[in-house]
């Protein structure tokens, strides 16, 4: 079963191998696009730094918030990653929300993504967020439906002027679902 788990150097292969295969279609794993493979691989301990740099105890650049990264593994395979943001700043607010995910190209499709914002959502829950913001495109299907399938409560519709298609913003509960039990009722003769 699938979960997350902090980055380090045990899943560089399968982290590696993930980051050839999203610049090969395009698509996903961040701003690891820009990354030179062989040069990510000889720095791979910089880049674990680099992912912690926002963590609680780091001093924040201006306009920053504190946020945590995780990756979701099933064995030694990397299936995607998320982002926690303790708190919302203006900026997050608008765009980007308390969580952000990508699952790897050859790993959509499967469930991967729901559950990584299931495991996502009950972290958010430990960091006391009772209610997670979580956005993205109103062309994204597959993520609205992730989304919605976490219980996401739909905010709205927002074109904003420094993205080129709207967004849709949703707001999450944390808390795990309680299943309700039903009540029994007896008759009182």
């Amino acid at each position: 079963m699938p979960e997350l788990v902090r980055p380090s150097e045990q899943h560089q292969g399968s982290f590696l191998a993930a980051v050839r295969e999203a610049q090969a279609t395009g698509s996903g794993l961040g701003d690891t696009l820009a990354w030179d493979p062989a040069e990510l691989e000889a720095e791979f301990p910089a880049f674990l730094t680099h992912l912690h740099r926002y963590e609680p105890g780091n001093a924040l650049p201006n306009g920053f918030v504190y946020s945590e990264v995780w990756w979701l593994v099933e064995g030694g395979e990397y299936l995607g990653r998320v982002n926690i943001r303790h708190t919302l700043n203006e900026r997050l607010r608008e765009f980007g929300g308390h969580i952000g995910y990508e699952v790897r190209p050859s790993a959509r499709r499967r469930g991967h993504a729901t559950r990584m914002l299931r495991l996502a959502l009950a972290r958010a829950h430990a960091l006391g967020i009772e209610r997670a913001l979580v956005t993205c495109d109103v062309n994204n299907l597959g993520s609205r439906a992730v989304i919605e399938a976490n219980s996401g409560e739909l905010e709205g519709e927002f074109q904003l002027a420094f993205h080129p298609v709207p967004i849709r913003r949703y707001w999450v509960p944390t808390a795990p679902a309680r299943s309700v039990e039903p009540v029994k009722r007896t008759r009182v003769h």
